[in-house]
């Protein structure tokens, strides 16, 4: 065991553990404790052309030659390209958005606009009155139920008369 002086105070070297095929030494003493490692043998070259072959294939692999170039190139033309146009889809879908909030304003507009002219329309109307002229003045009657003639229709929005209603 050898023994050292360090920071003014005794301390000692001794061999420690052993993990994978190193030797680790202590230093013990007043001061820090560092870990040193004991040196290693070199490794021996088993075969130094071998390595020359390998020091060929790796510069052979990092060269770029003419198709790995066009190959790149073409790639981030094409990457490029889809980039944009997936920008300007975003751009046009952000601008028909607003048009339809737009188009369903004025729709919303036209609604209450027109619910507001058929009530106003609707109270200036006097039925009594209309009832009183149709009948009074221009001999209309109610229908009887005999006169009544229903019909069937698959499409309920209009009725097409192709002939006349046949009589009672």
């Amino acid at each position: 065991m050898a023994k050292t002086q360090s920071m003014g105070g005794a301390a000692s070297s001794r061999q420690g553990r052993h993990e994978n095929g190193r030797t680790y030494v202590y230093v013990d003493g007043t001061a820090v404790r560092k870990l040193q490692t004991a040196p290693q043998p070199q490794e021996r070259r088993q075969n130094p052309s071998a390595s020359q072959r390998t020091k060929r294939n790796r510069e052979r692999a990092l060269s770029m030659n003419l198709g790995y170039v066009l190959f790149l190139t073409v790639a981030a033309v094409v990457t490029v390209f889809m980039c944009v146009n997936f920008l300007q889809l975003q751009a046009m879908e952000t601008r028909l958005q607003k048009e339809v909030t737009s188009l369903e304003t004025q729709l919303d507009a036209a609604i209450l606009e027109n619910d507001s002219d058929y009530n106003r329309i609707m109270t200036s109307v006097d039925m009594e009155q209309v009832k009183n002229v149709a009948m009074n003045e221009l001999g209309m009657v109610y229908a009887k139920k005999s006169q009544i003639v229903t019909y069937e229709i698959e499409n309920s929005d209009y009725v097409r008369q192709y002939t006349d209603v046949p009589k009672g």
